[in-house]
């Protein structure tokens, strides 16, 4: 039995480690890298392994960085199962979709400059029909469900309260008479945070793989964060200029929506307009409908005294791409959601190229941003970004929102892995930049007392 650690070792994104006993081989996450576009050209090399060998594929959440890669999986021969609890199998319904049609877009735009130079064409990574392909092979279980996926393999899911159908996956690997329970942490949320659940409390394991994307760091008291909220749309009120809000489609986008909905009053919200720029948000947003059972008492609350979400009497759904330019018409008085969260692709640079360079306006960051990302640059404080091939000079006020990540902090990961003191586990901590991995893996040698390792890419851990 043991551990193969490949994607997240180097860096934040592309989730992918390997699980082998009783002759089995067992994949933990699928994702994409991304980031730089030197970085994101690591997707096109060769796995660590061979898709033919894999015996079966198990999913922590459907975000890209964890998911993305999956395609292309079984676009190289892979054809077994691919685990997923009920709701990421939905989101994955959408965001591999929306991945595939990215991919092919990014193919064509780069073929046009190839033919141009008079260099060969690429192919896209994957496309629509091969995303579609994968959809097929995907297995939804439910939260606490326990089942044996391969002779001597089993899994549960447990609720890890960062999107809808996030999960922690608990995984028994038995060889030779011999047992080892290993924990995968996925993404972790905050807890107290809205509409979804704490994450589960788990207490026995023998080893632990972690992320640590906020590992040094904590984020600002949530009611603090609220009140900021409040008052960056009271100064963009005053200076009369739009409010851009750069968000993740699935998660960030509707927890927002939520946020301006119970506050809608408080916050004077009736004298702007509310765009949802963001067809992946809004198809997210009615599979968020569709699991009520998975919110938290408050949205449970809140949803059984109206009905729905809290109601936005002037949010706008932009479906088209014409919907969606007829918005950089406004000068004045709009609040836009719009993908990506990252500012790295999407109709948000659309948004951002039509007010970055108007003084007025207001650019609130709500999310991680990456390394190499035009949301980094502006957060880093870059007076000159480049879009499309072009140079703006950002005159917008920049806020950077952190309580509203979608991730535990340093403290939520400490209380996560807290729980485990009795079993005293060996900790692997990965999905996280060196300097926070490294930290992150001092504080649990100090303050909880485990073994803890930072897995280089490749390294192989014998259980």
């Amino acid at each position: 039995m043991h551990i193969e650690f490949y994607g997240a070792t180097s860096g934040i994104t592309g989730s992918c480690h390997i699980l082998r006993a009783n002759g089995e081989t067992v994949l933990l996450d699928c994702g994409l890298i991304q980031g730089r576009r030197e970085e994101m050209e690591k997707n096109r090399r060769p796995f660590p392994f061979s898709p033919h060998e894999i015996s079966a594929v198990v999913l922590s959440h459907g975000h890209i960085d964890h998911s993305g890669r999956i395609p292309l999986l079984v676009k190289q021969g892979y054809q077994g199962p691919i685990y997923a609890q009920n709701a990421t199998v939905d989101l994955c319904d959408i965001l591999l979709q929306d991945s595939a049609y990215l991919q092919e877009k990014d193919a064509q735009y780069e073929n046009k400059w190839r033919k141009r130079k008079n260099k060969p064409f690429i192919e896209p990574l994957y496309t629509v029909d091969d995303a579609r392909d994968a959809l097929d092979n995907l297995v939804g279980l439910r939260y606490k469900e326990k089942r044996e996926i391969l002779p001597g393999i089993s899994i549960r899911y447990q609720d890890a309260g960062h999107i809808l159908g996030s999960a922690c996956v608990e995984v028994w690997l038995n060889e030779n008479g011999k047992q080892r329970k290993i924990v995968f942490s996925g993404d972790l949320g905050q807890y107290d945070s809205p509409i979804l659940n704490d994450p589960e409390v788990i207490e026995r394991a023998d080893h632990v793989i972690v992320e640590s994307t906020y590992g040094n760091r904590r984020h600002r008291d949530r009611q603090r964060t609220i009140d900021e909220i409040g008052e960056i749309i009271q100064e963009a009120t005053h200076q009369k200029g739009n409010l851009l809000i750069p968000a993740f489609a699935i998660g960030r986008s509707q927890e927002i929506l939520y946020y301006l909905g119970k506050y809608y009053d408080q916050w004077d919200l009736d004298r702007w307009q509310v765009f949802l720029d963001s067809p992946m948000a809004i198809r997210a947003s009615k599979v968020y409908w569709e699991y009520p059972h998975l919110y938290d008492d408050e949205a449970t609350k809140l949803r059984k005294q109206i009905n729905e979400m809290p109601h936005l009497r002037n949010l706008k759904l932009t479906q088209s791409p014409k919907e969606s330019m007829g918005i950089n018409r406004i000068k004045s008085g709009a609040i836009i959601i719009s993908a990506s969260g990252m500012c790295t692709g999407g109709r948000i640079i659309h948004h951002l190229k039509h007010n970055i360079s108007r003084s007025g306006a207001h650019i609130m960051i709500v999310g991680y941003q990456a390394n190499g990302t035009l949301g980094r640059a502006l957060v880093d404080g870059k007076s000159i970004v480049r879009i499309h091939g072009d140079e703006y000079r950002v005159k917008a006020n920049i806020h950077t929102v952190g309580g509203l990540s979608a991730h535990a902090d340093v403290d939520d990961l400490i209380r996560w892995l807290g729980y485990f003191e009795k079993s005293s586990p060996q900790v692997h901590v990965v999905h996280g930049e060196p300097e926070s991995k490294q930290e992150f893996r001092n504080k649990l040698e100090s303050d909880l007392n485990f073994k803890a390792s930072v897995p280089e890419p490749g390294d192989v851990l014998e259980l």
